[in-house]
C-alpha cells in the first residue's frame, strides 16, 4: 500500500503540547484581564455570508482579496471570516435589546489567504474587545490600558502607537487629493515603513495625484508633527475635530501616566478602510518581531450601516494576535530550561491500580499530576523527571501497598519522605 502525502495546508500549523501549553496560558492571561475590564464573552460563527463580509462596511478591497470563499448545497455564497470585528457588529445590529455600552470579548480563529510572515498564518487566532455605545474618547484609553496591563502579565515590553484617521483624511483634503482617493492614498502612506518616502511618493504619482499635491504630502511626511497638522486646522472642520479627539485621548494618557508608552504616529493608517477615527497599533519595544502583534481603531459606522439605520452608533475595538505574542514569548524561552507544570510524577512498580488511585487522591486535591504508563524503570522515570523538572516522583511497589504508605522523593533537594496513604 502507497504511503500517503500527507502535509498540512500551507498556512496552517500543528501545535505540539510543549507549545500549546504556552499558546493555552497566553490565552488564559489575555481572558483573565479581559474579565478584570469588565468585558462579557461572544462567540460569533466561523461561516458567514459573502455578502456581509465584503460590504462596504467590511474590511476593504485589501482584505476581500484575501477572504476564502466557499459555497453550500443551496448554492448560497458564503465566505470563512477573516476577523472577528464585522461579525461583532453583525450580532449587535442583529440584537438591538443589548444594553449598552455593550463591552465583548472573543477569542477564535479567522482565515486570510495572504502572505505568510513571522507570527501570521493563514488560519490564526485572533483576542479581541470591542466597546459599542460609548463615543468619547475615554473608550479608546480604557483598550489601550487593558493592553499594557495585558502584555505586562505577559511579561513582554510594548509600545503603542495611535494617530486619527479624521487628522489624515482632513489634512489629505486641504491638499486636494480627491474625496474618491482619500482611503487610496491613506492606504499607500500606511506603507510609509515597509517602503520608504520614495517608494510611496511614487506610487501616489502613479495614482494620478497632481504634482502640487505630491510635494504638500511629501512636506507632511517630513515635517508633520502637531504643530504643523494643527496649522490646517482652521480650514478644515474633520482635522479639527480630529485633533480634537487626539488632544482628549493624550489627556487621558497623561493622567493615567501610560503616556511614555503610548506614541502619536502622524503617519500611521491601518489598511482598513472601516476606521473613521482613532487608530493604534502594539509593536514589541525591542522590535525584536517587526510586525504589531495588536491593533485597532473606532468604527462608527458599520452596526448603523447593519441596520440600515444610517446612524453612526460608536464602536471600537483592539485585537491581539495570539501566534504572533506567541512568537514573541517562544523566542524569550529558548534560552532557558522548560518548565513542567505538573506537580507529581507517579512510577508504579507492577501496581498500577494503586498508582492510579495515588494520582486519582492528589488529582482530586487539584495537583496536576502525570503517571506514568509505558512501563518505565525507575533509572528512566528519575531521568524524566530530571529533565522536565518535575519536583515529587512517587514510586508505588510492594513495599508501599502492604505497608498503606507512600514514598515522595523531592527531585530538588533529593530527600525522600513517607506519607501515610491506605489502599482498601
Amino acid at each position: 500500500m502507497k504511503k500517503m502525502d500527507y502535509q498540512n495546508v500551507k498556512g496552517t500549523q500543528d501545535y505540539l503540547p510543549e507549545d500549546e501549553v504556552i499558546r493555552r496560558q497566553v490565552r488564559r492571561t489575555l481572558e483573565d484581564v479581559f474579565i478584570l475590564y469588565g468585558c462579557s464573552p461572544l462567540e460569533t460563527p466561523i461561516l458567514n455570508y459573502r455578502e456581509l463580509l465584503a460590504s462596504k462596511y467590511g474590511g476593504g478591497s485589501e482584505i476581500l482579496e484575501e477572504m476564502y470563499t466557499l459555497s453550500d448545497r443551496g448554492e448560497r455564497e458564503l465566505a470563512l471570516r477573516y476577523d472577528l470585528t464585522i461579525p461583532f457588529a453583525k450580532a449587535v445590529a442583529m440584537n438591538p435589546k443589548l444594553k449598552k455600552p455593550f463591552k465583548r470579548y472573543e477569542i477564535g480563529k479567522v482565515f486570510r489567504d495572504g502572505p505568510i510572515k513571522t507570527g501570521r498564518l493563514r488560519e490564526f487566532t485572533q483576542c479581541d474587545v470591542d466597546i459599542a455605545g460609548v463615543d468619547s474618547q475615554i473608550a479608546e484609553a480604557e483598550l489601550m490600558m487593558m493592553a499594557l496591563v495585558a502584555f505586562e502579565k505577559l511579561n513582554l515590553r510594548v509600545e503603542i502607537q495611535y494617530n486619527n484617521r479624521k487628522i489624515l483624511a482632513g489634512i489629505l483634503n486641504v491638499f486636494e487629493v480627491p474625496a474618491d482617493q482619500i482611503n487610496k492614498v491613506i492606504l499607500i502612506l500606511d506603507k510609509l515603513e515597509k517602503v520608504g518616502r520614495d517608494a510611496v511618493l511614487k506610487e501616489l504619482l502613479d495614482n494620478g495625484l497632481t504634482t502640487k499635491t505630491i510635494k504638500q504630502v511629501e512636506q507632511f511626511l517630513v515635517e508633520a508633527d502637531l504643530r504643523y497638522i494643527a496649522e490646517y486646522a482652521e480650514d478644515n472642520n474633520q482635522l479639527k475635530e480630529g485633533l480634537h479627539e487626539l488632544n482628549e485621548l493624550q489627556g487621558y494618557l497623561a493622567y493615567l501616566g501610560v503616556d511614555a508608552q503610548c506614541v502619536f504616529n502622524p503617519f500611521l493608517a491601518r489598511g482598513l478602510e472601516i476606521y473613521t477615527g482613532t487608530i493604534y497599533e502594539i509593536f514589541l519595544a525591542d522590535r525584536s518581531i517587526s510586525s504589531s502583534i495588536g491593533s485597532g481603531g473606532r468604527y462608527d459606522q458599520a452596526i448603523g450601516g447593519f441596520i440600515g439605520s444610517g446612524e453612526n452608533i460608536s464602536t471600537v475595538g483592539i485585537s491581539f494576535g495570539l501566534d504572533v505574542i506567541f512568537t514573541a514569548i517562544k523566542q524569550l524561552l529558548n534560552e532557558m530550561t522548560p518548565t513542567s507544570k505538573v506537580q507529581y510524577y507517579i512510577v508504579p512498580l507492577g501496581k498500577k491500580k494503586e498508582a492510579m488511585l495515588i494520582a486519582k487522591a492528589l488529582r482530586d486535591k487539584g495537583f496536576p499530576v502525570e503517571l506514568e504508563m509505558s512501563g518505565k524503570k525507575v533509572g528512566k522515570a528519575l531521568e524524566k523527571a530530571n529533565k522536565e523538572q518535575i519536583p515529587y516522583v512517587i514510586i508505588v511497589g510492594e513495599d508501599e501497598v502492604k505497608g498503606n504508605k507512600m514514598k515522595i522523593k523531592d527531585m530538588v533537594t533529593g530527600k525522600e519522605k513517607t506519607e501515610a496513604f491506605s489502599f482498601s
